[in-house]
């Protein structure tokens, strides 16, 4: 009974550590799953974007500037304290008339500046559009990276797709080659052709291992662009899948609202010019100590209260050279925005014809997979009876090969494309 119960407890231990290892193999197989596909990569590409945290932070910047225009409109109260001495040691010294001898001034000075409310809201203003700006910049930015990234990601599925047909190949080359060893051996083929088909084996190797080679390298590549430290190619890759995305109106877009901005902007800098040439009022008032200690010192305790105006009158007509610069920079802005408006429409027009003629390759060339794909399951079944000559054996490969690798690079170009057409409707 002791024997049986012992034997008992062990098996529950095995299965419970069975049940550790299968549950772990599960967790770590699911977070394989997740880093093969687009997603992950443009999560993390945009969550570690140094570029995107510092516009957002320049955002926050702009809201911080709003409240320190409305700030300094608040009275300033400032404690000044200047304390001096100057002694005559046997008739040697500072005249007394020019230094008084001493000085002693403390005082708590309050200064308040008269700012009109069109004035505060222009300057706001101004901040407000500058903070736009920075989000606008942080949805293209994400634009970019999200381009870069897919496309880097197709490239490294690309050479996973072709790796991945080129190992079948290499399944396929192994059997012939057994069984192509055996009908040598057996005198239905000759030698010369047996070492032209080992040849050509050899040289698919050799292109498999070039291909394992540039996946890692193009891994590595999407890795750094996401902001990733993996070093583990992965096994497998998620197709992409990507759609084309509707055509919105271009004025949506966030690369015409950048000119919009602008637009305002340069409107706002023209409003600035104009307030720097309205009256300028600001008040102060102290009150404190302030003596030279030369006579009564102890009643030298006051106060002062004042105001200062400044009316602008000439300044060599600085105000017009400015308007002509915001009237040079307008001019560029309709300049670049007309330019963008016929380049948009102008690449869009071209990327959709690209893609349609891809996309009817495409279709040729897997109508001739279907030819190629059953001229090879023919041309195995007339090798095992040795009623098909190995080079023509060799040539049904070469196009069967060939025809694999076009619809690949043809199915990749296309992702590109769809790509590049939703850089400009995102």
């Amino acid at each position: 009974m002791f024997k049986i119960g012992k034997y008992n407890s062990w098996r529950k231990v095995c299965v419970l550590q069975t049940g550790f290892l299968l549950l772990f193999l599960m967790v770590v197989t699911n977070a394989l799953a997740q880093q093969s596909n687009l997603a992950y990569y443009l999560d993390n590409a945009l969550k570690n974007s140094p570029l995107i945290k510092d516009l957002q932070n320049q955002v926050l910047s702009f809201s911080i500037d709003s409240q320190l225009v409305r700030a300094i409109l608040r009275p300033q109260v400032n404690a000044n304290s200047n304390n001096m001495y100057a002694p005559v040691i046997n008739g040697y010294g500072y005249d007394e008339v020019i230094t008084n001898k001493a000085q002693v001034s403390t005082v708590v000075a309050v200064n308040k500046a008269f700012i009109s409310r069109k004035n505060v809201h222009t300057q706001i203003a101004g901040f407000q559009i500058q903070a736009q700006s920075a989000a606008n910049n942080v949805r293209l930015t994400e634009q970019d990276i999200k381009r870069s990234v897919t496309d880097q990601y197709i490239n490294t599925f690309g050479d996973w797709l072709q790796l991945q047909y080129n190992r079948e190949i290499n399944d396929l080359l192994a059997r012939e080659d057994t069984l192509l060893k055996k009908l040598t051996q057996s005198n239905v083929f000759k030698q010369a052709d047996y070492l032209a088909f080992t040849v050509t084996r050899q040289r698919q190797l050799l292109t498999t291992a070039q291909l394992e080679i540039q996946y890692a390298s193009d891994y590595a590549a999407l890795s750094y662009l996401a902001g990733i430290q993996d070093t583990l190619v992965p096994l497998q890759m998620e197709d992409p899948q990507l759609s084309l995305h509707t055509l919105p109106e271009y004025t949506t877009s966030a690369f015409f609202r950048q000119y919009l901005l602008d637009s305002l902007k340069i409107r706002n800098d023209r409003a600035l010019v104009d307030l720097n040439y309205k009256p300028k009022i600001n008040s102060f008032a102290d009150a404190g100590y302030n003596s030279s200690l030369a006579y009564m010192p102890y009643k030298n305790w006051g106060t002062s209260i004042g105001v200062s105006l400044t009316v602008p009158i000439y300044d060599g007509h600085q105000r017009k050279l400015q308007y002509q610069k915001l009237n040079l920079a307008e001019q560029t802005r309709q300049a670049q925005r007309d330019f963008f408006v016929n380049q948009r429409q102008q690449q869009l027009f071209q990327l959709i014809q690209q893609l349609r003629s891809t996309e009817k390759l495409i279709n040729n060339i897997n109508q001739q997979i279907r030819y190629t794909d059953t001229l090879i399951r023919v041309s195995e079944k007339l090798l095992g009876t040795g009623d098909i000559r190995v080079p023509d054996f060799i040539l049904a490969l070469s196009n069967y090969f060939n025809a694999r690798n076009l619809v690949t690079q043809n199915y990749i170009d296309r992702l590109k494309l769809i790509n590049q057409i939703n850089y400009w409707n995102r």
